[in-house]
């Protein structure tokens, strides 16, 4: 089982937490992570970009011109597309971008990122994060003291308001629910923190039977 340092608020580590094998030691699917980044990242598209083809734009429906004499190259319509203000051809419509994934798969993408994380040495545990009321700054020493990095993964328990409202201001902390955590958030973070409790719930996630599932153990890289 992989053991995780718990540290308190002001830094000092008091305690060390096995976590379950199933959950933050396996070894991390790359096909599948990258197939739930896609999903995601697909998923959070709106799909709402419009174009006009020549039978939706505005314009008049005579002919241009007479067919011949003129000298000039035979028109039939100014709502043609090489005409301007005419059509646009082959433009996006307003469409689903939205991916499938079986839950078994999805369930590795999320054990992988978080084995990813301990493996890097990434995941900060702490015996508990709570503030009296809302404060930027006491959030931001916190951080200071037991995550120096870029970027901040902060996965909280429960609401935990204060704590939610104290990080909105810091540009590069990032707090997320037990019950919304992705594996893009896991990625992309340099340092996820949470407290025992939140990882507790993250293993109480995934029923045990799940290891006849997908071969979550199975080196492919």
């Amino acid at each position: 089982m992989p053991e995780v340092s718990v540290f308190t608020v002001e830094g000092v580590p008091v305690d060390q937490a096995q976590l379950r094998d199933d959950v933050f030691g396996v070894v991390p699917h790359e096909a599948v992570l990258y197939q739930a980044v896609v999903r995601q990242m697909a998923d959070s598209r709106q799909g709402t970009a419009s174009t006009k083809t020549r039978g939706i734009v505005r314009g008049s429906t005579a002919k241009v011109w007479r067919q011949k004499g003129t000298g000039r190259a035979r028109q039939g319509s100014r709502r043609a597309p090489h005409w301007r203000g005419g059509g646009v051809v082959f433009g996006p419509h307003p469409r689903s971008y939205r991916k499938k994934m079986p839950r078994k798969m999805r369930s590795l993408a999320l054990r992988s990122a978080l084995s990813s994380v301990v493996k890097e040495k990434s995941l900060i545990l702490l015996d508990q994060l709570s503030l009296p009321s809302p404060s930027t700054s006491s959030l931001r020493d916190i951080l200071f003291l037991i995550a120096r990095s870029r970027s901040v993964l902060l996965v909280l328990q429960g609401a935990m308001t204060n704590v939610r409202l104290s990080a909105r201001n810091l540009p590069h902390v990032r707090t997320i629910g037990v019950d919304g955590i992705s594996v893009l958030d896991l990625l992309r973070a340099d340092t996820v923190v949470m407290p025992v409790g939140a990882a507790r719930e993250l293993e109480a996630r995934f029923p045990l039977h799940h290891r006849r599932g997908l071969a979550e153990t199975k080196d492919v890289s």
